[in-house]
Protein backbone atom coordinates (compact mmCIF):
# COMPACT_ATOMS: atom_id res chain seq x y z
CA UNK A 1 0.00 0.00 0.00
CA UNK A 2 1.24 3.50 -0.78
CA UNK A 3 2.32 5.83 2.03
CA UNK A 4 1.48 9.54 2.19
CA UNK A 5 3.11 12.85 3.06
CA UNK A 6 1.59 16.16 4.14
CA UNK A 7 1.26 19.19 1.86
CA UNK A 8 3.13 22.44 2.47
CA UNK A 9 0.21 24.10 4.24
CA UNK A 10 -0.90 20.96 6.10
CA UNK A 11 -4.40 20.90 4.59
CA UNK A 12 -4.05 17.61 2.70
CA UNK A 13 -1.94 14.49 2.45
CA UNK A 14 -0.68 13.02 -0.81
CA UNK A 15 0.91 9.94 -2.34
CA UNK A 16 4.42 10.86 -3.54
CA UNK A 17 4.92 9.75 -7.14
CA UNK A 18 6.82 11.66 -9.84
CA UNK A 19 7.91 15.28 -10.21
CA UNK A 20 4.98 16.17 -12.46
CA UNK A 21 2.18 15.00 -10.14
CA UNK A 22 1.28 12.91 -7.09
CA UNK A 23 -0.67 9.67 -7.03
CA UNK A 24 -3.59 11.26 -5.22
CA UNK A 25 -4.64 13.58 -2.41
CA UNK A 26 -6.96 13.47 0.61
CA UNK A 27 -8.08 16.30 2.87
CA UNK A 28 -6.71 16.38 6.40
CA UNK A 29 -9.14 16.74 9.35
CA UNK A 30 -10.62 20.22 9.47
CA UNK A 31 -10.54 20.61 5.69
CA UNK A 32 -12.43 19.40 2.65
CA UNK A 33 -11.47 19.28 -1.01
CA UNK A 34 -13.64 21.28 -3.40
CA UNK A 35 -13.53 20.93 -7.19
CA UNK A 36 -14.09 23.79 -9.64
CA UNK A 37 -14.77 22.87 -13.26
CA UNK A 38 -14.51 25.51 -15.96
CA UNK A 39 -17.60 26.01 -18.09
CA UNK A 40 -15.23 25.57 -21.04
CA UNK A 41 -11.53 24.62 -20.95
CA UNK A 42 -9.05 27.48 -21.37
CA UNK A 43 -5.41 27.54 -22.45
CA UNK A 44 -3.18 26.48 -19.56
CA UNK A 45 -1.51 29.87 -18.99
CA UNK A 46 -4.91 31.52 -18.68
CA UNK A 47 -6.11 28.63 -16.56
CA UNK A 48 -3.27 28.97 -14.09
CA UNK A 49 -4.00 32.68 -13.78
CA UNK A 50 -7.64 31.78 -13.17
CA UNK A 51 -6.60 29.40 -10.37
CA UNK A 52 -4.58 32.18 -8.74
CA UNK A 53 -7.49 34.60 -8.94
CA UNK A 54 -10.03 32.08 -7.65
CA UNK A 55 -7.91 31.06 -4.65
CA UNK A 56 -7.25 34.70 -3.81
CA UNK A 57 -10.96 35.49 -4.04
CA UNK A 58 -11.87 32.75 -1.55
CA UNK A 59 -8.94 33.67 0.69
CA UNK A 60 -6.97 30.46 0.18
CA UNK A 61 -3.20 30.23 -0.38
CA UNK A 62 -1.76 28.85 -3.61
CA UNK A 63 -0.53 25.88 -1.57
CA UNK A 64 -4.20 24.86 -1.15
CA UNK A 65 -4.20 23.71 -4.79
CA UNK A 66 -4.25 19.90 -4.73
CA UNK A 67 -5.38 18.63 -8.15
CA UNK A 68 -5.51 19.73 -11.80
CA UNK A 69 -7.38 18.26 -14.77
CA UNK A 70 -5.94 19.06 -18.18
CA UNK A 71 -7.04 18.51 -21.78
CA UNK A 72 -4.47 18.17 -24.58
CA UNK A 73 -4.86 18.20 -28.39
CA UNK A 74 -2.97 14.97 -29.07
CA UNK A 75 -1.00 12.37 -27.10
CA UNK A 76 2.62 13.40 -26.51
CA UNK A 77 5.76 11.54 -27.40
CA UNK A 78 7.67 10.59 -24.26
CA UNK A 79 10.16 13.40 -24.88
CA UNK A 80 7.39 15.91 -25.54
CA UNK A 81 5.57 14.82 -22.39
CA UNK A 82 8.70 15.29 -20.29
CA UNK A 83 9.29 18.78 -21.70
CA UNK A 84 5.69 19.80 -21.00
CA UNK A 85 5.80 18.34 -17.49
CA UNK A 86 8.93 20.28 -16.59
CA UNK A 87 7.31 23.52 -17.68
CA UNK A 88 4.14 22.71 -15.74
CA UNK A 89 6.01 21.68 -12.59
CA UNK A 90 8.16 24.82 -12.70
CA UNK A 91 5.02 26.95 -12.39
CA UNK A 92 3.88 25.03 -9.32
CA UNK A 93 7.37 25.38 -7.90
CA UNK A 94 7.13 29.17 -8.23
CA UNK A 95 3.91 28.97 -6.25
CA UNK A 96 5.78 27.24 -3.41
CA UNK A 97 3.87 23.98 -3.80
CA UNK A 98 6.62 21.51 -4.66
CA UNK A 99 8.67 19.79 -1.96
CA UNK A 100 12.04 19.59 -3.67
CA UNK A 101 11.52 17.22 -6.58
CA UNK A 102 8.25 15.91 -5.10
CA UNK A 103 4.99 17.29 -6.46
CA UNK A 104 1.97 16.95 -4.13
CA UNK A 105 -0.62 18.04 -6.72
CA UNK A 106 -2.62 15.20 -8.30
CA UNK A 107 -3.31 15.43 -12.04
CA UNK A 108 -5.23 13.95 -14.94
CA UNK A 109 -4.25 14.97 -18.48
CA UNK A 110 -6.20 13.39 -21.32
CA UNK A 111 -6.77 13.95 -25.04
CA UNK A 112 -10.38 14.17 -26.27
CA UNK A 113 -10.93 12.27 -29.49
CA UNK A 114 -13.66 14.75 -30.53
CA UNK A 115 -13.70 18.55 -30.08
CA UNK A 116 -9.99 18.69 -29.33
CA UNK A 117 -8.54 21.82 -27.72
CA UNK A 118 -6.05 23.88 -29.73
CA UNK A 119 -3.47 23.70 -26.94
CA UNK A 120 -3.03 22.11 -23.53
CA UNK A 121 -5.94 23.50 -21.51
CA UNK A 122 -7.26 23.57 -17.97
CA UNK A 123 -10.55 21.68 -17.50
CA UNK A 124 -10.88 21.69 -13.70
CA UNK A 125 -8.92 22.08 -10.48
CA UNK A 126 -9.36 21.14 -6.83
CA UNK A 127 -8.26 22.83 -3.63
CA UNK A 128 -8.75 22.62 0.11
CA UNK A 129 -11.03 24.82 2.19
CA UNK A 130 -11.44 24.87 5.99
CA UNK A 131 -14.46 22.86 7.12
CA UNK A 132 -14.57 21.52 10.66
CA UNK A 133 -17.61 19.32 9.92
CA UNK A 134 -16.44 17.98 6.57
CA UNK A 135 -16.62 14.34 5.62
CA UNK A 136 -13.51 12.78 4.14
CA UNK A 137 -12.69 13.89 0.59
CA UNK A 138 -10.08 12.79 -1.92
CA UNK A 139 -8.90 12.85 -5.54
CA UNK A 140 -6.99 9.92 -7.05
CA UNK A 141 -4.76 11.06 -9.93
CA UNK A 142 -5.16 9.62 -13.40
CA UNK A 143 -3.13 6.56 -14.33
CA UNK A 144 -2.68 4.71 -17.58
CA UNK A 145 -1.59 1.11 -18.01
CA UNK A 146 2.06 1.59 -17.05
CA UNK A 147 3.86 2.08 -13.72
CA UNK A 148 5.02 5.67 -13.28
CA UNK A 149 8.56 6.72 -12.55
CA UNK A 150 10.25 4.06 -14.67
CA UNK A 151 12.83 4.59 -17.40
CA UNK A 152 10.04 5.02 -19.96
CA UNK A 153 6.35 4.39 -20.39
CA UNK A 154 7.11 2.13 -23.36
CA UNK A 155 9.14 -0.25 -21.20
CA UNK A 156 6.43 -0.71 -18.60
CA UNK A 157 3.23 -0.53 -20.65
CA UNK A 158 0.82 -3.46 -20.32
CA UNK A 159 0.23 -5.12 -23.72
CA UNK A 160 1.65 -2.20 -25.77
CA UNK A 161 -0.10 -1.69 -29.10
CA UNK A 162 -2.66 -4.40 -28.32
CA UNK A 163 -6.18 -3.03 -28.89
CA UNK A 164 -7.79 -6.48 -28.98
CA UNK A 165 -10.54 -7.21 -26.42
CA UNK A 166 -8.04 -9.32 -24.45
CA UNK A 167 -5.43 -6.56 -24.59
CA UNK A 168 -7.86 -3.90 -23.42
CA UNK A 169 -9.03 -6.18 -20.61
CA UNK A 170 -5.44 -6.68 -19.42
CA UNK A 171 -4.84 -2.93 -19.46
CA UNK A 172 -8.08 -2.24 -17.60
CA UNK A 173 -7.28 -4.84 -14.91
CA UNK A 174 -3.92 -3.25 -14.24
CA UNK A 175 -5.37 0.26 -14.06
CA UNK A 176 -8.16 -0.88 -11.71
CA UNK A 177 -5.52 -2.42 -9.49
CA UNK A 178 -3.58 0.85 -9.45
CA UNK A 179 -6.72 2.80 -8.57
CA UNK A 180 -7.35 0.42 -5.68
CA UNK A 181 -3.76 0.74 -4.45
CA UNK A 182 -4.02 4.52 -4.48
CA UNK A 183 -7.43 4.50 -2.80
CA UNK A 184 -6.06 2.28 -0.04
CA UNK A 185 -3.02 4.52 0.38
CA UNK A 186 -5.35 7.47 0.99
CA UNK A 187 -7.44 5.44 3.44
CA UNK A 188 -10.42 4.90 1.14
CA UNK A 189 -12.11 2.33 -1.09
CA UNK A 190 -14.71 2.27 -3.88
CA UNK A 191 -17.57 2.83 -1.44
CA UNK A 192 -16.23 6.32 -0.79
CA UNK A 193 -16.03 7.34 -4.46
CA UNK A 194 -18.52 9.80 -5.93
CA UNK A 195 -17.06 9.76 -9.48
CA UNK A 196 -15.04 7.14 -11.40
CA UNK A 197 -13.80 8.26 -14.82
CA UNK A 198 -12.50 6.08 -17.65
CA UNK A 199 -10.57 7.62 -20.55
CA UNK A 200 -10.21 5.44 -23.63
CA UNK A 201 -11.46 5.14 -27.19
CA UNK A 202 -11.83 1.36 -26.71
CA UNK A 203 -15.15 -0.30 -25.90
CA UNK A 204 -15.58 -0.65 -22.14
CA UNK A 205 -18.95 -2.44 -22.19
CA UNK A 206 -17.39 -5.94 -21.92
CA UNK A 207 -15.63 -4.80 -18.73
CA UNK A 208 -18.68 -3.61 -16.78
CA UNK A 209 -19.67 -7.01 -15.35
CA UNK A 210 -16.24 -8.18 -14.21
CA UNK A 211 -13.22 -5.86 -14.35
CA UNK A 212 -15.30 -2.88 -13.25
CA UNK A 213 -17.47 -4.93 -10.89
CA UNK A 214 -16.01 -3.32 -7.73
CA UNK A 215 -17.70 -0.12 -8.93
CA UNK A 216 -20.81 -1.37 -10.71
CA UNK A 217 -21.69 -3.83 -7.92
CA UNK A 218 -22.24 -0.84 -5.65
CA UNK A 219 -24.82 0.58 -8.04
CA UNK A 220 -22.39 3.33 -8.98
CA UNK A 221 -21.89 4.75 -12.44
CA UNK A 222 -18.66 4.93 -14.37
CA UNK A 223 -18.19 7.92 -16.66
CA UNK A 224 -16.67 7.00 -20.02
CA UNK A 225 -14.77 9.80 -21.74
CA UNK A 226 -14.08 9.13 -25.42
CA UNK A 227 -10.47 10.22 -25.03
CA UNK A 228 -6.89 8.99 -25.04
CA UNK A 229 -4.23 9.10 -22.32
CA UNK A 230 -1.58 11.83 -22.71
CA UNK A 231 1.30 9.60 -23.89
CA UNK A 232 1.06 7.98 -27.32
CA UNK A 233 1.99 4.49 -26.12
CA UNK A 234 -0.88 4.39 -23.59
CA UNK A 235 -4.45 3.36 -24.35
CA UNK A 236 -6.54 3.30 -21.14
CA UNK A 237 -6.69 5.64 -18.14
CA UNK A 238 -8.79 6.12 -15.01
CA UNK A 239 -9.15 8.54 -12.14
CA UNK A 240 -11.44 8.56 -9.09
CA UNK A 241 -12.67 11.13 -6.62
CA UNK A 242 -14.86 11.39 -3.57
CA UNK A 243 -15.98 14.97 -3.05
CA UNK A 244 -18.95 16.51 -1.22
CA UNK A 245 -19.01 19.70 -3.29
CA UNK A 246 -18.21 20.59 -6.90
CA UNK A 247 -18.83 23.90 -8.64
CA UNK A 248 -18.71 25.27 -12.20
CA UNK A 249 -17.07 28.62 -12.88
CA UNK A 250 -16.77 30.82 -15.94
CA UNK A 251 -13.34 31.47 -17.41
CA UNK A 252 -13.79 35.18 -16.73
CA UNK A 253 -14.66 34.52 -13.08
Amino acid sequence: MYSTRTSQDGSYRFIPAVYQYSGGVAAEPGFRIERAQLASPVALDKGLALIEAHLERIDRPLTALCACELRSPEPFSEGGFDAFNRLYASRLDRWGILQGQVNPVARTNICPEIDKPETVSLHAFSYTVPDAAAKASFVVAGSGEAPEGGASYAQGTIRPGDASPEGVRAKAKWVMGEMERRLAGLGHDWRDATVANIYTIRDIHPLLADVLLPITSLGRAVTWHFSRPPVAVLDYEMDVRGLPREIVIEASA
